[in-house]
């Protein structure tokens, strides 16, 4: 059994200087940081390989526009997602704190939403097609989604079930209870699992949207499994079937992933497209 190393939430505190400040930066702020320099860095090495292999691709300063646009449907889409999936009757009486994204409260699966349509209105304002776009960011969203979660266990937010498996974990700012590491498993299935799988995947032109499809398969199933070790948000408990929300929303991505690879490689196989 091991004990939360109690972590302060504040990485970095300057000031107060000339009566500004202090000027606090928080390890939740530096793993979204991290997240979209490695975003920014291996979209260029992607776009590098699958042009050597001649498909088309986003040029440097498009990767850096696309992260502006995958920015905004992080955040935007990722708050609004956990407005309307996990507490939409709260912010509706208490509609002023939907901004206060500071306060906690984020949806991947908002933010996923977020980001496709970010890409949708990026794809229409560069001629390129909707798959094509898409293929080329999914193998670099992983290691953003290991920032995160790594964020979470710093935190020791989105703490595990209560077990008794021998490398269960005590959070002691939240109770003194044996608990699944569950962001660690996340760290390691949707981030570094994830990553290793899209980036094999990917390395070489795939029928279009194969590697979207696969990156909803692997994204959905392996959130799906490690949601039974984290603990279900105390507003919601389980749902239906015994399955939390996170499961819920994963199933759909699941099946229209697997119904998307079949239809891809019934399709003529092709490169990751060219501009339309």
């Amino acid at each position: 059994m091991f004990i939360h190393p109690t972590i302060s939430p504040i990485a970095i505190q300057i000031g107060p200087y000339f009566g500004i400040g202090p000027l606090a930066v928080r390890w939740y702020g530096l793993m979204y940081l991290l997240a979209f320099v490695a975003f920014m860095l291996l979209g260029r090495v992607h776009a590098r390989r699958l042009a050597a292999a001649g498909a088309a691709v986003p040029d440097v300063k498009q990767v850096d526009d696309l992260l502006f646009y995958g920015v905004l449907g992080v955040v935007l889409g990722g708050r609004l997602g956990y407005v309307l999936f996990y507490k939409p009757m709260y912010y509706l009486e208490h509609w002023q704190e939907i901004p206060a994204i500071w306060s906690g409260g984020m949806s991947f699966h908002g933010g996923f939403l977020g980001v496709l349509i970010a890409a949708a209105l990026f794809a229409r304002r560069m001629d390129w097609r909707f798959f094509q776009l898409t293929d080329f960011i999914a193998p670099l969203v992983p290691l953003g989604l290991a920032a995160g979660r790594m964020g979470n266990f710093i935190n020791a937010e989105l703490v595990g079930r209560v077990t008794d498996v021998p490398w269960a974990m005590i959070f002691p700012t939240v109770d003194m209870q044996p608990r699944h590491p569950s962001q660690l498993y996340q760290f390691s299935l949707e981030g570094l699992g994830l990553f290793a799988l899209l980036w094999w995947f990917s390395r070489k032109p795939r029928p279009s949207s194969a590697v979207s499809a696969l990156f909803l398969i692997g994204y959905g199933s392996f959130r799906f499994i490690a949601e039974f070790g984290r603990e279900p948000d105390d507003f919601l408990g389980l749902l239906a079937g015994g399955l939390s929300m996170g499961q819920w929303l994963s199933l759909p991505m699941v099946l229209a992933g697997i119904v998307m690879m079949i239809l891809a490689y019934r399709r003529q196989p092709s490169t990751h497209g060219e501009p339309a």
